[in-house]
């Protein structure tokens, strides 16, 4: 019963937790890694491996001042992306467990009224390596709580200063919403509990995710982002799962640095101003499991955003993933472990 209760909350919180790095990827004057892998999970079983693929479909015409959807008075029509994103989770010990996950952008398109404004990128995002701890842990025979945190990197190896010719022998920086990484070391804060009523076959679930950006090589610092995540998950005749999620997001405004020349300072404050904001979101899930894997899929609903300053938001995106879950060695656990 532990363990396809664990399975469960694995399933849920990673197919959540791809949307709490898009925040920064798609919009809001960011760019990098869409997915943060296992930061939203608890901890597998000694010795068990998960591996996870993912693919990711982002898409948004919508256009903000503040709290208002204004019309489009930008040079580009919309902001999309296809995104495949790979994960292995490895536990250590019944308490902690390990992640790795990276990914790959298909394409990453600001797409132009003109095909001049056309920007597309492809290639490699970040690689994430977070590892997380169990610290409490109390199964009783009506229910059963656990309290999970973590702390964990991620480390640019996509590109985050693709430049294109602006004009005949010209060439610039392209914006941070089409690069494939934010060119930075990220440090990630995160924590997780847990609650379910076995009888009722119902859980509740809450996280804070925080990731604190590093500067790279433009001296340009994306803004620190903040999420926080409430899930109500039901099972039904062992193999179909639902979950709601209400997210909340806080992101901070980019620091985009200075230069020498003074037309050129007057874009990084456009940058500054137009980036930052705050959203919430509802988040319905479904997903099927079949002994030791599961299928689910993932639509993200923005209900509200404030954006600072002039700034695509969020509309559509959609997730789709498969999760596999072994163990490499027989373990010596009763399901308590």
């Amino acid at each position: 019963m532990l363990k396809d209760t664990r399975f469960f909350i694995s399933l849920i919180l990673i197919a959540f937790s791809y949307n709490s790095l898009n925040a920064q990827g798609c919009c809001s004057g960011g760019s990098g890694n869409p997915i943060a892998g296992g930061a939203s999970t608890g901890v597998l079983l000694k010795h068990q491996v998960e591996t996870s693929i993912n693919y990711q479909y982002n898409f948004s015409d919508n256009f903000y001042v503040g709290k208002k959807d204004t019309i489009n008075p930008t040079s580009f029509d919309n902001l999309n992306s296809n995104y495949i994103f790979l994960r292995t989770d490895y536990g250590i010990s019944k308490k902690l467990t390990i992640s790795l996950a990276s990914g790959y952008f298909l394409n990453k398109k600001k797409v132009g009224y003109n095909k001049s404004d056309t920007l597309c990128s492809k290639g490699f995002s970040d690689l994430i390596i977070f590892p997380r701890y169990n610290i409490y842990n109390n199964d009783l025979p009506f229910t059963r709580s656990e309290i999970t945190i973590g702390v964990g990197i991620k480390l640019p190896i996509g590109s985050h200063a693709d430049s294109s010719e602006t004009i005949p022998g010209v060439w610039d920086v392209n914006p941070p919403i089409t690069q494939l990484s934010s060119g930075a070391n990220d440090l990630i804060f995160y924590s997780f509990f847990f609650k379910e009523y076995k009888l009722h076959k119902l859980r509740v679930f809450a996280n804070i995710l925080h990731i604190n950006k590093g500067y790279n090589s433009l001296d340009q610092k994306i803004g620190d982002y903040t999420s926080y995540g409430l899930y109500f998950g039901k099972t039904f005749k062992n193999k179909i799962s639902s979950t709601l999620q209400i997210k909340g997001e806080i992101i901070k405004k980019m620091d985009a640095g200075e230069s020498q020349f003074e037309w050129e300072n007057e874009y990084l404050n456009d940058l500054e101003e137009s980036s930052g904001g705050r959203k919430i979101f509802v988040i319905p899930q479904i997903s099927y499991s079949l002994k030791s894997l599961s299928l689910f899929a993932t639509y993200e609903i923005p209900i509200y955003q404030y954006l600072n300053g002039l700034q695509i938001g969020s509309k559509n995106q959609l997730t789709i993933g498969l999760n596999y879950r072994f163990l490499t060695k027989k373990n010596e656990i009763s399901e308590k472990n």
